[in-house]
């Protein structure tokens, strides 16, 4: 498996307008190839924005990474910072992890 964070510049809309605007776009997400699910995340005091994301493989988490980055650009935002992880399973569901 693998984690995928990313996040970016975001000033708004968030919380429940935040829910509501990207609802149509987080059901997309739940049919992306390998995804097994997403945190969104959101910093209003920092004007932030971005999620955390857990893939099958590295392979699907490369390509929708690669197709996110072109979205995001597509919207403005320029400033994306991405990190990908593999992640440590057997530590992660000894730590309760939703794997």
């Amino acid at each position: 498996m693998v984690c995928l964070q990313i996040d970016f510049p975001y000033s708004g809309p968030t919380g429940d307008d935040m829910a509501e605007a990207y609802k149509e776009l987080a059901h997309a997400i739940n049919n992306e190839k390998g995804i097994v699910w997403k945190i969104w995340t959101e910093n209003v005091e920092a004007e932030e924005s971005g999620g955390i994301y857990l893939f099958e493989d590295k392979e699907s988490c490369n390509e929708y990474l690669e197709m996110h980055i072109k979205r995001l650009d597509s919207f403005g935002i320029k400033d994306v910072r991405a990190k990908v992880f593999d992640v440590n399973e057997k530590l992660s569901l000894l730590t309760k992890a939703p794997i």
